[in-house]
């Protein structure tokens, strides 16, 4: 990772300190289904993958400060102390440079951020199969990446299928994953709107309805996160354009109007205000 100083983070802190943390946990992760660190948790997934041979109450703790700072908006922070885990740490620190790279990072720096993400959900999908979160964040890097390269030269390079193949076992493995949803949902919306419904549908199995139907579900689950909003609108304008702006204006008022729970969100929110 890049020793130079990040972008700071430029809007509201939140207080995850103590026991604030794991009691706000279930909203705070409604959306990526992640599980709370503690050491109960740690100790079973030492139990599963043991050659991962994890000090369970150690990792908890690691675990714990990093997904403080990620909440705060420290995303730098927390991408160096999921780092130093190892490939437990592997979420986190994507998630918390993914976002920072989403949000606030120069474009001419954004591409080696999803690129170190999508190695270290790698890394996290060799040493646990079984974690939902270690597909979805490598779907999630990939989806970032291909947005930097462009949609269509990622195609062409084969990331669409990866993308849909790590969003399916993540839903799989956890089938509530709502931001899971949104990314399926945006890709169909991202296929059909670079190269077409018709193309898009035989060589991608992209469709319409399909990707509504994503997009819905996250809403349905998680209601009151302002992405799931926000994506739906880029949603909606890609498969329809101005045809469903009402719909567009709509699902953007909805975000930019919703309380934000932490850093990501505000974040979210913000750049929902930016197009309402």
């Amino acid at each position: 990772m890049a020793a130079k100083k990040w972008v700071k983070y430029p809007h509201e802190t939140f207080d995850f300190s103590g026991a604030k943390l794991s009691k706000a946990w279930p909203k705070l992760h409604a959306g990526d289904q992640e599980p709370l660190p503690d050491k109960k948790h740690l100790t079973a997934l030492a139990k599963r993958y043991p050659k991962l041979d994890i000090d369970a109450a150690a990792a908890s703790e690691g675990l714990l400060e990093a997904w403080r700072a990620f909440h705060a908006g420290e995303f730098q922070k927390a991408t160096e102390a999921g780092d130093a885990l190892g490939v437990i740490g592997a979420v986190v620190a994507i998630k918390a440079e993914g976002i920072y790279a989403t949000y606030l990072a120069k474009e001419a720096d954004k591409l080696a951020h999803f690129e170190r993400c999508a190695k270290r959900a790698e890394a996290a999908i060799a040493a646990m199969p079984e974690d939902a979160n270690a597909h979805y964040f490598h779907a999630f890097a990939l989806g970032r990446y291909s947005q930097c390269i462009s949609v269509t030269k990622a195609l062409a390079q084969g990331l669409g299928g990866k993308i849909k193949q790590s969003l399916d076992k993540a839903i799989a493995l956890a089938p509530k994953h709502a931001e899971a949803h949104t990314a399926l949902g945006l890709y169909h919306s991202e296929i059909i709107d670079k190269i077409g419904s018709l193309v898009g549908g035989l060589t991608y199995g992209a469709k319409a309805d399909t990707g509504i139907k994503h997009f819905q579900e996250a809403l349905k689950l998680t209601p009151n996160a302002p992405v799931a909003h926000l994506e739906y609108a880029n949603g909606l304008k890609m498969l329809y354009g101005k045809k469903r702006q009402a719909d567009i204006d709509k699902a953007l008022a909805t975000a930019s109007e919703i309380e934000p729970l932490d850093a990501m969100e505000t974040l979210d929110r913000q750049r929902a205000l930016d197009l309402v």
